[in-house]
């Protein structure tokens, strides 16, 4: 069994970094995604704490949080996982689960060296299909440089590959909803 299969076989339990309130968001539709497959999410945006989405309390942080989280799914530019990785050692969770087109070098060494799995630059709703339902996504011989060219959009900044996927995510899942 793949490493990725293993994660969201055995942890049902997501904190959720970044979903929003607005409904065509990527990260809220992966939430609406996951807690469909059966999965407890507990969204984290301290702009949105004390709200409810998707029917679940909105906390400010994950450490806010009191249940055991399994795995922190992350929505949030890769300059802010060093600090979620401390967080989620700090939280005892077993997996820092950073979505698409996020990546951190010293957020993994330091959730690696507490025995946290680390999972980079990959969707948690996408992994579920590929492994669960054996859904390939659209795309899959594009590479990040290679986005803006195939669709021809401008090179916004550092965070476009990110909108690009927002948008990607939001037409392979609009079917399922």
């Amino acid at each position: 069994m793949s490493d990725i299969k293993e994660i969201l076989t055995k942890y049902k339990s997501i904190a959720m970094i970044g979903v929003s309130n607005d409904a065509t968001k990527p990260s809220t539709i992966v939430m609406k995604y996951m807690q469909k497959y059966g999965f407890k999410v507990y969204p984290v945006n301290p702009s949105a704490k004390g709200q409810k989405i998707l029917g679940e309390n909105v906390f400010a942080k994950i450490t806010d949080i009191k249940d055991s989280v399994g795995i922190v799914d992350v929505f949030r530019p890769s300059k802010e996982a060093l600090d979620i990785a401390r967080d989620t050692i700090a939280i005892g969770a077993k997996v820092l689960w950073l979505q698409l087109g996020i990546r951190s070098e010293v957020a993994k060494k330091i959730v690696e060296t507490n025995q946290i799995k680390y999972v980079e630059d990959k969707c948690t709703k996408m992994e579920y299909q590929r492994h669960f339902l054996k859904i390939r996504q659209a795309f899959p011989v594009l590479k990040k440089q290679d986005w803006s060219s195939f669709f021809l959009l401008p090179k916004l900044d550092d965070n476009s590959h990110l909108y690009f996927f927002e948008l990607m995510i939001f037409l392979n899942l609009t079917h399922l909803l």
